[in-house]
């Protein structure tokens, strides 16, 4: 996938009503975090896949959508709802309506074998009905990548959920027709425009065809452009009924396989993303049935894509909003999948290191239907190149694993606007600083956080604002210094690189808050939890962001200070230098209190029990095997009360 988001995407996801920021969605869609993932998080991350695909600015391919993130959830939760819901189509504001017959999605093969295995289902349904396999035909037909609606002869319907959609027939009062001058009423089929009058006509205008198919059906005026492609007969409601196909014996298709599949691939002017085969019979199908989610009769065969070798110009860096430089390939222009490419985003700098991408490389490249162009193979490597200095700011970056990263979170131009989003998120004791404002405010040309708490109510109504808001934005931002906050979420709030809220906790049970920037990488490495690479990376950002800091800490936040490790005062305690973990429901106080009071005392507070936990602190209704696997793992398992009578001996 992409390491960076455009704005149509973040566009299309909002209009499903997905709202989710960037960082959080190239988390979900990054295949390295797929084992961190919950089964909530797969479902997110299917629907944000989904709704950027349908509006025709994709985020992953089909592969990694079908095999990667569906598998996954498949195999976790086989009954997870989603797998028997049908992907909806972009959802427009209008009321919907039931459809006269369901519309389902179709399940997928990647491969022959998957075929075989199809066909060898096909065959076992056959010898429960008694059908002899001399009659057993397939008919293939080429899987149309445009918008699914269904036409009953009176009315069109766009496909919704597979049983609810929404009254598109404005789209033939617009002049839009039949395909193959075929008559109306013959059922499911899809919205198309023919790929070589987008090509001639309208190439410089859209990105890809899906982009205009959403425009086709618009309740508003259709674009001039759209409309004459309309009136030029290349817009088309192509029924599935009518479309070019081949037929034959089962075994005819397995024998020509590759050829019967190629050449109905190729068989329309359409954007095409693989071929549809059914069986035929019809007593076949009624027995065969459906799930909730496809017919299964009936599979797409998708494996088909387009490979080139391309050479590799140079690996341009560019800086996205939160900080990681993501490496560019500029490619001598090579047309692929109907698309001329001139780049392709490779997913980090730790893949330029390992697979020698550079200037002069050999790539392969492949795309997929109208998939965003993927980098699938180096095969004649070179020596990379990094980027020393941030494209945007131009301070020294620093590598965060695979990820090279500008450390500059305040000043940085490519980071401003998020870096504000995520101070006022974190500091979490104000309104009305959320992402939209942010932008607005950013769009005025105000850079820094500092910047915000020095405006006032005439500034922020010269920027737009109404009175009141203006007012209540002013009083929001005096609340924010008096009401008491923890200073390790102050200083989290600055976003520094591997500075998150545990290790500021970390940190500053050692050293006040304003000494923070004066910590050697050496002494930083002496406390729990800070490895030198990691220490390293935070001293580069702190140098970075104290200008920025003290202009906001000298504002005078009421910031409750973070207790020193032992009480402050060095005395040993029980459990100085233990770790300590704490589960089930407490008696005596909150667990979180509880936790707070072990830190005190000089302890390290573990979220999870492993081999170098010391205690297992247990409460009210925890289970007998949590407390058994502790002690497998030689940890000392204490009652509530044992470990207060411990610490208070």
């Amino acid at each position: 996938m992409s390491t960076t988001i455009n704005q149509e995407q973040l566009d299309a996801l909002a209009n499903a009503n997905l709202k989710v920021g960037e960082e959080r969605v190239l988390f979900l869609l990054n295949e390295e975090n797929l084992t961190s993932l919950s089964i909530n998080d797969l479902e997110e991350t299917l629907k944000i896949a989904n709704a950027a695909y349908r509006a025709g600015v994709p985020l992953i391919d089909d592969h990694v959508y079908d095999h990667v993130f569906l598998k996954e959830l498949a195999t976790r939760d086989p009954q997870h709802p989603f797998l028997t819901l049908v992907e909806p189509e972009p959802v427009h504001v209008s009321k919907t309506v039931a459809l006269p017959q369901k519309m389902l999605s179709t399940d997928k093969a990647y491969s022959e074998e998957d075929i075989i295995k199809w066909i060898d289902r096909l065959k076992k349904a056959a010898d429960e009905i008694d059908l002899p396999l001399s009659e057993l035909m397939i008919r293939v037909t080429p899987k149309l990548d445009g918008y699914a609606a269904y036409d009953d002869g009176e009315t069109l319907y766009t496909r919704g959920d597979g049983v609810r959609g929404q009254d598109i027939t404005r789209a033939f009062a617009r002049g839009m027709q039949v395909a193959e001058q075929s008559a109306r009423g013959q059922g499911a089929g899809e919205i198309v425009i023919k790929k070589s009058y987008f090509e001639q006509h309208l190439n410089e205008h859209f990105e890809n065809s899906r982009n205009i198919q959403a425009a086709i059906i618009a309740e508003k005026k259709v674009d001039e452009r759209v409309q004459k492609a309309i009136d030029d007969g290349a817009v088309v409601f192509y029924p599935f009924a009518a479309i070019t196909n081949w037929q034959g014996h089962f075994e005819a298709l397995l024998k020509d396989f590759d050829e019967v599949t190629g050449e109905i691939w190729s068989a329309v002017d359409f954007d095409v993303d693989g071929v549809i085969l059914e069986a035929t019979h019809d007593e076949l199908k009624q027995h065969m049935g459906a799930t909730r989610h496809h017919h299964r009769w009936q599979i797409a065969y998708k494996s088909n894509v387009e490979k080139a070798e391309v050479k590799v110009i140079k690996v341009t860096p560019q800086t996205s909003r939160t900080g990681r430089i993501s490496p560019v390939a500029e490619l001598e222009p090579t047309r692929l999948s109907g698309a001329t490419i001139s780049r392709a985003t490779v997913h980090h700098y730790g893949m330029v290191k390992s697979n020698g991408v550079g200037p002069g490389a050999v790539v392969q490249l492949v795309r997929s239907g109208l998939v965003i162009p993927k980098i699938e193979e180096v095969l004649q490597p070179v020596e990379p190149e990094f980027p020393e200095e941030c494209p945007s700011c131009g301070s020294h970056v620093v590598w965060d694993g695979d990820h090279i990263i500008c450390p500059n979170t305040t000043e940085c131009p490519a980071q401003t606007e998020n870096t504000m989003i995520h101070f006022f998120k974190t500091l979490g004791n104000i309104d009305g600083f959320g992402p939209a404002t942010i932008a607005i405010l950013n769009e005025k040309g105000v850079r820094s956080i500092h910047e915000i708490y020095q405006s006032k109510v005439e500034d922020f109504v010269e920027m737009g604002f109404g009175d009141k808001t203006s007012e209540n934005l002013v009083n929001q931002l005096a609340a924010s210094r008096s009401i008491e906050i923890e200073d390790w979420r102050f200083l989290a709030a600055f976003g520094v690189v591997r500075l998150g809220p545990g290790n500021c906790e970390r940190l500053l049970e050692h050293h006040d808050i304003e000494t923070i920037f004066d910590v050697s990488v050496e002494d930083m490495v002496k406390i729990d939890g800070f490895a030198e690479l990691s220490a390293q990376t935070i001293a580069e950002g702190l140098k970075n962001i104290k200008h920025e800091f003290f202009q906001i800490f000298n504002l005078q936040f009421n910031l409750r200070r973070t207790e020193k490790l032992g009480g402050g005062d060095g005395a040993e305690t029980p459990i100085t230098g233990k770790q300590v973990v704490f589960t089930g429901s407490m008696v005596s106080g909150p667990r979180g209190d509880m936790e707070k009071q072990a830190k005190a005392l000089g302890a390290k507070v573990g979220k999870s029990v492993s081999g170098k936990t010391d205690y297992l602190v247990t409460g009210e209704k925890v289970g007998a095997n949590k407390i058994n696997a502790a002690k497998e793992k030689g940890v000392t398992v204490l009652t509530e009360s044992e470990y207060l009578a411990m610490i208070n001996g």
